[in-house]
């Protein structure tokens, strides 16, 4: 049945976007999918709009340069399009010692995970408080709950998110507008490549989740309105102990874990 709805999904060419996109489409919402790998987004458009009674437009953008966040919201408005859920998918990251990381890899990862995801929410929040009807997320990660040795930007741009989302949920109660930052551990996708994380103890050590399986849970505690949503029930009480540990202690446990062998 048509939700009479439109969700746009950042990162939705493959991975959680994409999981996230089909859960969309199959409670009937029309979408916007938005990714910077024209021939995967294509292919995500086509797959969703045959198996889903639903429109979709794809927006071939990338979200780490300058204006980008802008020029989607340009596009959507010209269709005559509303938007009432965002996901803010779309972040990636990158591994080793800062002083030898590249800065051009990093100055593109903190406009992607926080200036454009910042943006977007700005630009498309007023009309859902004037409707009184919206729902936002912004996905974070377990990675936000304590600094992160070797993947330090990473780290402190996913901590960003995790605090920006939960400030603007609690100004937003009573508007009809949620807000939720997810927060997944270690999951199964592009991720690791783009990031060069394969070989961490993280990784190599520990059951990556699915992006279905994220995807859902997301989607579930949108609809429930939480405004924090960790994943998984060791990433939950790692998240708890994170926060009653001395912070040099967390630090250095996350160190060991981010470290290569």
């Amino acid at each position: 049945m048509k939700s009479n709805k439109t969700a746009l999904v950042t990162g939705a060419s493959s991975g959680v976007g994409f999981e996230f996109a089909k859960i969309l489409a199959n409670d009937g919402y029309d979408l916007v999918i938005v990714s910077q790998n024209s021939e995967k987004l294509d292919q995500a458009r086509s797959d969703i709009a045959n198996e889903y009674d639903v429109n979709v437009v794809a927006i071939v953008k990338d979200l780490s340069k300058d204006n980008s966040a802008e020029e989607v919201f340009q596009i959507v408005n010209n269709q005559g399009m509303t938007i009432n859920t965002l996901i803010n998918n779309a972040g990636f990251g990158d591994h080793g010692r800062f002083n030898e990381t590249n800065w051009g890899k990093e100055n593109n990862m903190i406009h992607l995970n926080i200036i454009a995801l910042t943006r977007l929410t700005k630009l498309f929040l007023p009309k859902m408080i004037e409707s009184k009807d919206g729902k936002i997320v912004n996905v974070a990660s377990t990675a936000a709950f304590q600094a992160g040795p070797f993947m330090s930007v990473y780290y402190a741009t996913k901590a960003f998110v995790l605090h920006f989302s939960e400030a603007i949920a609690n100004e937003l109660k009573g508007s009809g507008v949620t807000v939720t930052a997810l927060c997944p551990g270690g999951t199964k996708s592009g991720f690791q490549d783009a990031s060069n994380v394969n070989g961490i103890r993280l990784i190599r050590n520990g059951k990556l989740a699915t992006p279905k399986e994220v995807a859902e849970y997301g989607y579930q505690s949108m609809l429930k309105g939480k405004s924090v949503a960790i994943h998984g029930f060791k990433n939950k009480v790692m998240a708890f102990l994170v926060r009653l540990a001395p912070r040099k202690v967390s630090t250095d446990m996350a160190g060991k874990l981010m470290e290569k062998q």
